[in-house]
C-alpha cells in the first residue's frame, strides 16, 4: 500500500493505514515484523515517504483499511476496553464480527456503571481530534442523583471543585427523593462527574451520555450500534 499525505515515523504511518494502534505498531516494529520497501526497521520514528514507500507486517504488504465511525449505546456493567483482565463483558463483545476485525478503538470512556453514546472508530486522527482538551468539544449527560437538587448544588457543579467543574447543569424532572439532571462537559476527565458529584455529597444513581457535540444518541435501542453519516463525521471532525 502506498499511503498518502503527509511524511510520518513509521509506527504512526502504521497506524493510519488502520492496520492497529500506535503503540501496537511501535511493539510490531521493535519485534522486528515490519519492513519498509522491503528492509526490516526497528525503529518506530524511522521516516516514511507516504507516496512511495510500501510498508508490510511479516511479509505481508499492509493495505489501508476501509474507516468505520459508529456510535454505540453502552449498556451498564460493560467495560470500555478490547480485553479485560477480570474476563468482564466489554463494548466489543456487542459488536458483529465483521467490526470486531477492523481494529476499532473507543473515542474517550464511559466506566462500567454509566450507559449511553460511545463513539468506536479505526481513524486515529479523527478520533485524537475529538479527545485532545483543546478541542473542547461539548458532552452532554443525563444524571439521576439521589437527592433533589437546589440551587447551591448546581451552582457548587459549575463553581467547581478542585479541577472538576460542569460547563452548566440544570434540572430535567424532580421526584420525592432523587432528580435527573442534565450536566454538559466540554472536557473530561476520569469519572469527572461522579467525582464532583461524590465531593458536594451527592450519589449518582445513573449517568448516561446522551450527546457528543452535535450528534445525538436518539433512539438507538441498548447494545446496538450504527455507523455515523457522512455529515455526522464531518460535523464532529
Amino acid at each position: 500500500m502506498k499511503p498518502q499525505g503527509s511524511r510520518h515515523g513509521l509506527a504512526r504511518a502504521l497506524s493510519k493505514l488502520g492496520y492497529c494502534s500506535r503503540s501496537e505498531a511501535n511493539r510490531l516494529i521493535l519485534a522486528g515484523r515490519v519492513s519498509l520497501n522491503g528492509r526490516v526497521r526497528r525503529d518506530p520514528d524511522t521516516p516514511t515517504r507516504h507516496e512511495s514507500d510500501v510498508i508490510a507486517v511479516d511479509g505481508s504488504p499492509v493495505v489501508a483499511a476501509a474507516r468505520f465511525y459508529l456510535m454505540l449505546n453502552k449498556p451498564r456493567g460493560y467495560v470500555t476496553t478490547a480485553k479485560d483482565e477480570l474476563e468482564r463483558e466489554t463494548i466489543f463483545d456487542l459488536l458483529p464480527n465483521t467490526k470486531r476485525q477492523a481494529h476499532l478503538s473507543a473515542v474517550g470512556r464511559l466506566d462500567k456503571a454509566s450507559e449511553g453514546l460511545l463513539l468506536l472508530t479505526n481513524d486515529n486522527d479523527w478520533a485524537a481530534r475529538l479527545t485532545d482538551p483543546s478541542s473542547h468539544v461539548d458532552k452532554v449527560y443525563h444524571v439521576q442523583i439521589n437527592a433533589v437538587a437546589d440551587d447551591a448544588m448546581l451552582k457548587g457543579m459549575t463553581t467547581g471543585v478542585d479541577d472538576l467543574r460542569a460547563k452548566s447543569v440544570s434540572v430535567i424532572r424532580s421526584g420525592g427523593k432523587t432528580c435527573w439532571l442534565e450536566v454538559v462537559l466540554d472536557e473530561g476527565k476520569n469519572r469527572h462527574i461522579r467525582r464532583l458529584l461524590e465531593s458536594l455529597g451527592q450519589e449518582v444513581l445513573r449517568l448516561v451520555r446522551v450527546q457528543i457535540g452535535p450528534l445525538k444518541l436518539g433512539e438507538l435501542p441498548k447494545g446496538q450500534i450504527r455507523e455515523l453519516t457522512a455529515a455526522e463525521v464531518k460535523a464532529l471532525a
